[in-house]
């Protein structure tokens, strides 16, 4: 293994496009993949900036509190909240709000630079949250855009 693989960790792919918070596929929750060494099919994994990606993903598309009966009260987002909620600049506020928070909590995250949230241009019910952090072990900003649906459709 790499040595920027042992820092960064390698996790169990679990989101098929990491640029879509709804990748969510029910029914199928691991992806498999061919070995380039063996040829053989294993279990598909991230390593480096996209485990971290999924890593965040996940959290937020986790209700704080979801996991405590695991051990973890803590993880997740409260983005949930916002579902139903009119499309208003408090709103946008209150998910920013809520993306700090939850980023705050991974250890992983050195430091957040920018985190914006809009309208989406195609849909009003929509909001795009635009995030920009310095990962620890890296000196590469990495870039993160999710949509979040405030409709819960």
């Amino acid at each position: 293994m790499s040595e920027v693989n042992k820092r960064w960790g390698t996790d169990i792919r679990l989101l098929r496009n990491l640029r879509k918070q709804n990748d969510l596929n029910p029914g199928r929750d691991l992806y498999i993949s061919e070995r380039l060494e063996t040829g053989l099919v294993d279990l598909g994994t991230l390593t480096a900036e996209d485990n971290l990606k999924q890593a965040l993903l996940l959290r937020f598309l986790t209700r704080v509190g979801e996991l405590t009966i695991l051990g973890h009260p803590d993880y997740g987002s409260r983005l949930f909240d916002l579902i139903g909620e009119p499309n208003t600049p408090g709103n946008r506020n209150r998910a920013k709000l809520y993306v700090l928070q939850a980023l705050a909590q991974e250890p992983r995250v050195a430091e957040v630079l920018r985190v914006d949230v809009t309208t989406n241009r195609a849909d009003r019910g929509q909001i795009d949250i635009d995030i920009d952090l310095h990962p620890i072990f890296s000196d590469t900003v990495l870039n993160l855009v999710f949509p979040f649906s405030l409709e819960g459709g």
